[in-house]
């Protein structure tokens, strides 16, 4: 059974997280200038969820900290809206990144289905609810099945890193992943900046 742990404003000073976090982010909606940060989930795959209530205005140095620390690797899924989040709540560029939707869509060709709900079904065998995602997140009080939702998110994370670290390398493309992880933050800085919805790329 997964302990969560609610903290107000940032994370506790005295964690040890190890080489590697999985986080998430709830928010009031999807706009990046529009809707405020709501809540923060970190695990470092031992069981155990941080949630932090993001306070409006207010710095959270802790979490900040770990964000930016480059010895920590960040694991999310759907990596790019979470970093562009982060920067621009607190002003960090969260790296280094792995997400595991990116990793999913590189080595998992057989499918269209690259939500965490499908794949933690498909490549864990497990069952996930995502009744609430839709919910009001900036309510004063989060309900246990909010708590219990947010900490889903990043409970497996680490399981399935690890499950498409092994499908990257059968299919040849570990190399390719790596590659477009080092880009996410700067997909989400462009985000940030302005270009949501421009592909700087296309001719």
């Amino acid at each position: 059974m997964a302990e969560i742990l609610l903290h107000e404003g940032d994370l506790p000073a005295d964690v040890a997280w190890g080489d590697s976090v999985a986080v998430d982010s709830e928010t009031m909606g999807l706009n990046l200038v529009r809707d405020r940060l709501c809540l923060v989930q970190v695990s470092a795959g031992d069981g155990v969820c941080h949630l932090v209530r993001a306070h409006p205005q207010r710095p959270a140095p802790v979490l900040t900290a770990l964000m930016g620390d480059p010895a920590v690797l960040k694991i999310f899924h759907y990596a790019r809206f979470d970093v562009a989040v982060l920067l621009a709540r607190f002003g960090v560029l969260t790296q280094p990144v792995y997400c595991t939707k990116i990793a999913s869509k590189l080595c998992r060709t057989n499918t269209d289905a690259h939500g965490l709900r499908a794949v933690c079904k498909d490549l864990l065998g497990v069952e996930i609810s995502k009744q609430m995602q839709s919910s009001d997140w900036g309510a004063a009080t989060l309900t246990p099945e909010q708590m219990e939702y947010a900490a889903n998110d990043v409970l497996y994370l680490h399981r399935l890193r690890a499950a498409l670290d092994g499908l990257l390398a059968r299919e040849g493309r570990a190399d390719l992943a790596r590659a477009c992880f080092g880009f996410v933050p700067h997909r989400a800085a462009l985000d940030v900046a302005g270009w949501d919805d421009d592909d700087i790329f296309a001719h």
